[in-house]
């Protein structure tokens, strides 16, 4: 599982606003729309093009065994696959879209969808057979009330634990149901600075902030997207939970806390009880500490339960006139047996289905021994908020969180500062 990479989510946003003008007077078609506009084909012998990222580096024959199978399956469609680096995808699609030229069907991030579909360049796809989806997930390929996009694969944040420090501490295994106020008992019985040992471990970041304030009842901002909404006492408490553990419970920047692979590294060395990370690490953790008896469970909430979850989706060009055929192809993609037996096999990334019987391959594999967590979590998640200016948005975060950890500011005095700050990049 590649780990979220949030700098390409704010270059895709900021440049689709750059484009959307272009995009409007735009006339061009897809190869498969050579006149422009949308329409529908069922017509046999039509040619679905479909550009993707998350193919590159190793999985091109996992993709082509889906491609294959679909085409068996429905005679008439072939799906013309474009595989694209994945530091070059960004540019490569907005081009594409901004000169009428994009793929029928192609990859977003669903941090990207509302910006795409605002622009007019996806088409329209409510109606659209989702009960094969996780719930959550279908969400976050909605806007303004319609459904522009299919779930992919998805990645979440669980709490991990070492179990060997939970016995040594006597301490029962932390449970689905944990509060921040259980986190922190137990983290304070389990940190031993003498002993280099530390009882959690939850980056102070902007990701980590708006999660905190769902899971205190609030959020980030306000329901049209056009302030923030977080300078009241859900944001009080959330600035307070990841602040105060600093020095307390988790170790400090000068401990070396923000440095590459730090809190990794803490972990597999058996100097970390409790962890807050995506499920991406797994593999890691497994390989670096073979012997290390470690598990997880769904993340503590304080009010109420919000998992940050991450997501890659599938839509359809606006411009494309093969819609129906492009449908059936992002419908199979996504959710037919053979794409979940391929990713399971080949660790390609979840698939994003709610019949969890279809997973039984992936719940069996350990460590950890608890992947239903993984799932459970996802009945109630945090997205990421959409936000054009979403790299400044995180720096003015990261800046006044880090003035709170080391005691240059209040937590009032920040939360105010954020507001000031940020607002206006909301307009």
């Amino acid at each position: 599982m590649r780990k979220p990479n949030w700098r390409r989510t704010a270059t895709f946003a900021t440049a689709l606003v750059v484009s959307a003008g272009l995009m409007a007077g735009c006339s061009q078609g897809s190869a498969t729309n050579p006149g422009g506009g949308s329409t529908n084909s069922s017509s046999s012998n039509v040619t679905v093009r479909f550009m993707n990222f998350s193919a590159n580096g190793g999985h091109e024959a996992d993709l082509q065994t889906i491609v294959d199978a679909f085409q068996r399956d429905n005679p008439g469609i072939t799906i013309a696959v474009e595989t694209v680096p994945y530091a070059d995808y960004a540019t490569k699609l907005q081009t594409a879209v901004a000169g009428g030229t994009e793929a029928d069907t192609y990859e977003l991030e669903f941090g990207s969808l509302v910006s795409y579909a605002q622009a007019g360049a996806l088409a329209d796809i409510t109606g659209i057979d989702t009960s094969a989806y996780a719930p959550s997930l279908v969400t976050a390929y909605q806007s303004s009330g319609k459904q522009y996009g299919l779930p992919e694969s998805f990645s979440n944040v669980v709490l991990f634990y070492n179990k060997d420090l939970f016995d040594a501490a006597g301490l029962l295994y932390p449970t689905n149901d944990w509060t921040w106020a259980d986190e922190k008992a137990a983290a304070e019985k389990l940190t031993n600075k003498d002993a280099g040992v530390w009882g959690d471990y939850q980056p102070i970041s902007f990701y980590e902030l708006y999660k905190t304030i769902t899971q205190c009842g609030g959020s980030f901002l306000s329901a049209d997207g056009t302030s923030t909404a977080f300078n009241n006492d859900a944001g009080t408490q959330a600035v307070q939970w990841l602040t105060g553990k600093s020095g307390t419970v988790m170790p400090t920047d000068a401990d070396g806390a923000n440095t590459p692979d730090f809190d990794t590294n803490l972990f597999t060395s058996g100097k970390l009880a409790m962890w807050h990370t995506g499920i991406w690490m797994f593999s890691s953790v497994a390989s670096a500490a073979p012997d290390m008896n470690w598990d997880i469970v769904v993340e503590p909430g304080n009010t109420q339960k919000a998992s940050a979850m991450f997501s890659n989706g599938v839509v359809v060009s606006a411009k494309s006139q093969v819609q129906d055929a492009a449908k059936k192809w992002i419908s199979y993609y996504t959710a037919s047996q053979t794409t979940i037996d391929t990713r399971l096999a080949t660790s390609w990334e979840l698939p994003p289905i709610a019949d969890q019987t279809k997973l039984g391959a992936y719940l069996q594999l350990t460590p950890p021994a608890n992947r239903q967590a993984v799932f459970d979590s996802l009945a109630n998640v945090a997205l990421t908020p959409v936000i054009v200016q979403s790299q400044q948005v995180q720096d003015i975060v990261s800046d006044q969180l880090a003035a709170v950890a080391a005691g240059r500011s209040s937590v009032t005095d920040a939360l105010a500062a954020m507001q000031t700050q940020i607002d206006p990049l909301l307009k």
